[in-house]
């Protein structure tokens, strides 16, 4: 995600912890929705549907912590 900010990632993931829960929640969602989509963790279509929403919401909020943290 945003390989064009790993180094602002790397260190807002230390110094920020709004940031590090975002970026955190965001990857635990993506996992858990390749897990569903693998058939090795249940899940329905519907499911997935809703969890991919949340995860582009955090996407959205990590690329806007990011954005401010550029301009700083």
């Amino acid at each position: 995600m945003f390989p064009e900010h790993r180094e602002l990632i790397s260190q807002l993931k230390t110094t920020d912890r709004y940031f590090s829960n975002l970026f955190d929640k965001h990857n635990e969602l993506d996992q858990k929705i390749k897990n569903i989509e693998a058939r090795i963790q249940p899940g329905t279509p519907e499911e997935i549907d809703v969890l991919k929403k949340e995860k582009l919401l955090l996407k959205d909020q990590v690329y806007a912590v990011l954005k401010k943290a550029a301009a700083a």
